[in-house]
């Protein structure tokens, strides 16, 4: 843990900071595993917004 201590004796304390890295494009599948996953909240939601309009 990194400490300071400013001119009035009051300590700061900083979170060690952690290795910066690139993130990597996603893979082929990687993408039509997030488009599936879209798919299927957009039927979830579309579902309950239709359910509480047929409820209302």
């Amino acid at each position: 843990m990194y400490t300071t201590v400013n001119e009035d004796g009051i300590i700061n304390n900083y979170a060690a900071e952690p290795k910066m890295y690139y993130a990597q494009y996603p893979a082929i599948w990687e993408q039509r595993k997030y488009v599936l996953q879209a798919l299927f909240a957009t039927l979830i939601v579309t579902t309950i917004v239709l359910i509480g309009f047929s409820v209302s």
